[in-house]
């Protein structure tokens, strides 16, 4: 038997060398790396009340504090790459071709992402907003990097893609202070139109919710099913959906109690 064919007495210096310049440069590596993380994570919170304290738009937030993390974090891998020996051009290298196979795998989170980023630069919507958009509405709890999070009236959380939300047609009801609130009732052939509109009026005139200009509007429109009439009044956005609500319970019990009949009554209340 051959003892010569591994020789730990040859190879122990070299072996040495190795553990100890590697392994120093690996629990290096790895202080680095715990520290980094540690140290990110201040720098955000420290950033993010930062934010706060100057009033930076709620919308824009988490935004720019996930893009920091993000980037803050690259930079902390190099930096433990580079510590542990290995060259720069190749890690680079490796990053570069990297990037692009997944820039190709992800095409549609870098859709999304380029829909936040448009998101946030237009600024269709902020947090706090009830909009509608997507076949879906409800306010707008919070913009990611990725997706836009709407939470309905029935409380239900919608995520929505940030890509197709800012291509998209989108209805914000909470832009204008002001809005206008529209009931229709449907009432038979044969009924006193003129005095369903004063009796509308009346109404009118008693809820203080409802702005005088522009003037409230109440007309009638013949068709083959009775007489539509409109109700058109302007009041502030957060009370146009009481007043929606209010206006068709109204309506209807001023109408029965002065035998108007009721054919249709729109249940479509507008926020």
């Amino acid at each position: 038997m051959n003892h010569d064919f591994f020789d730990f007495n040859r190879y122990r210096e070299t072996l040495t060398t190795f553990f100890v310049t590697y392994g120093a440069r690996f629990l290096v590596a790895m202080l680095l790396l715990f520290i980094g993380l540690w140290v990110i994570n201040r720098i955000v919170k420290f950033i993010n009340r930062e934010m706060i304290t100057h009033n930076v738009d709620p919308s824009l937030r988490p935004f720019l504090r996930n893009v920091l993390n993000v980037a803050l974090k690259i930079l902390l891998i190099i930096a433990v790459i580079s510590q542990l020996g290995m060259e720069m051009t190749s890690v680079f290298a490796v990053l570069g071709s990297a990037g692009l196979a997944i820039g190709l795998a992800l095409q549609g989170s870098l859709a999304n992402f380029a829909g936040g980023v448009l998101i946030l630069a237009l600024k269709p919507f902020r947090v706090g907003d009830y909009i509608e958009a997507q076949g879906v509405s409800g306010t707008v709890n919070l913009i990611n990097i990725l997706n836009t999070v709407i939470k309905t009236p029935e409380n239900k959380t919608i995520y929505i893609p940030n890509g197709p939300l800012a291509s998209s047609t989108i209805v914000n009801y909470d832009v204008e202070s002001n809005r206008r609130a529209d009931i229709r009732i449907l009432i038979h052939y044969g009924n006193d139109v003129a005095l369903a509109k004063n009796l509308i009026r009346q109404l009118i005139a008693q809820d203080n919710r409802i702005l005088p200009e522009p003037a409230p509007q109440v007309v009638s429109e013949n068709t083959d099913m009775g007489v539509n009439i409109y109700t058109r009044v302007w009041a502030a956005k957060g009370n146009v959906g009481g007043i929606t609500n209010d206006f068709h319970d109204w309506i209807r019990s001023a109408f029965e109690k002065n035998g108007i009949t009721i054919a249709y009554r729109d249940p479509n209340a507008s926020r």
